[in-house]
């Protein structure tokens, strides 16, 4: 018997709008712009390629980051459809993908990574010690799930 093999999608998303309001980044609604997206580019053959094994697993609010999950094969649809997507639950934005994983621990180290890299460039420009505590804060904070990939 073979085992499904899954993709996992590490994307950035930023929104083009200027507001000060903060946005609140749901999963459902990510998920439902790429479903949108791939209908759009793929039709009913790529909608219905990514629906079995297709999740948002994981949406920071705080640094716009998400992890997708689509199954190895069809993750090709998802990769050219999510680019394209310009529209989350109403929001204007652009999203970049970071990186693609076998696994999520790999995509976990990743965003890790990539959240120390935002901090090193930041830091300079922060005055004390409590902004920067609360930088740390706010950009390493990932889910509890992920305690257990270290």
């Amino acid at each position: 018997m073979v085992r499904f093999k899954n993709r996992y999608i590490v994307i950035e998303i930023t929104p083009k709008d200027k507001e000060d309001k903060p946005w609140i980044l749901k999963s459902s609604a990510l998920q439902c712009a790429v479903q949108k997206k791939v209908q759009q580019f793929f039709g009913d053959f790529g909608s219905a390629a990514i629906k079995s094994g297709f999740s948002a697993t994981y949406c920071n609010e705080h640094t716009k980051i998400a992890l997708i999950r689509g199954r190895h094969g069809p993750h090709e649809f998802l990769m050219k459809a999510i680019p394209a997507i310009n529209d989350i639950a109403g929001k204007f934005v652009s999203v970049e993908i970071l990186y693609v994983g076998a696994t999520m621990k790999h995509c976990f180290i990743f965003i890790r990574n990539h959240q120390i890299k935002k901090i090193e460039s930041v830091w300079k420009s922060l005055k004390n010690d409590q902004e920067r505590q609360k930088i740390i804060d706010t950009l390493m904070t990932l889910t509890s799930a992920t305690k257990d990939l270290k």
